[in-house]
């Protein structure tokens, strides 16, 4: 019996970027296409199959311990980036600001998807969704370079609206354009969960 169920949900790729190194510079480069094997994207600075693990981790890793890479690319929802731009008083969020990898339009409550759901073409190549990505600091430099007394403000206009980390199933080339169909688990939401997050 399938473990995932294809929903009526869609959503289109209206923006593809890289990061070849974050540490250097977090903004976006603009593609056209997105080749993409099991380690991501090839020549972006999150791609491969292992990664240092980050602050995300500590609670399970020391830093820097080598790790399987599900953080190999950064999507982040058009409306949700419309939200923070609004939260922020600005007319337009560059997604290049955050280093996504692709803007999708079309899911609502996108940065709450299910761990575990896909994102298919109808090509076969898939995206699955790791977790949450949680806002940081760092976007606000680059934002406050951009549009100059905004930065500070990012971590809390994006909080439940930074998007998804996600890793490559099936490989492919994704474009602008493209409609990627949600298929999310039939697993029922853990009976715990509030009890093991101490609520």
């Amino acid at each position: 019996m399938p473990a995932l169920l294809p929903t009526d949900f869609y959503a289109e790729i209206l923006w593809l970027g890289r990061v070849i190194d974050s540490a250097a510079d977090l903004r976006a480069q603009p593609l056209d296409l997105l080749p993409l094997d099991f380690e991501g994207d090839a020549l972006a600075g999150h791609g491969g199959h292992t990664r240092a693990s980050c602050s995300r981790v500590l609670a399970q890793h020391p830093r820097g311990t080598r790790i399987a890479n599900t953080r190999q690319l950064s999507l982040v929802s058009a409306e949700e980036l419309e939200a923070i731009a609004d939260r922020l008083g600005i007319a337009e969020f560059d997604p290049a600001w955050v280093g996504a990898s692709i803007v999708l339009r079309g899911i609502p409550d996108f940065t709450h998807l299910p761990p575990s759901s896909r994102l298919q073409a109808p090509d076969g190549t898939t995206l699955v969704i790791d977790m949450e990505n949680r806002p940081c600091v760092l976007p606000g430099r680059v934002i406050e370079r951009q549009s100059p007394g905004h930065g500070k403000a990012f971590k809390e206009a994006a909080a439940g609206r930074r998007g998804v980390t996600a890793w490559v199933e099936r490989p492919g080339a994704l474009k602008t354009g493209d409609i990627l169909r949600l298929h999310i688990p039939d697993q029922p939401v853990w009976s715990q969960l509030d009890a093991a997050r101490g609520l």
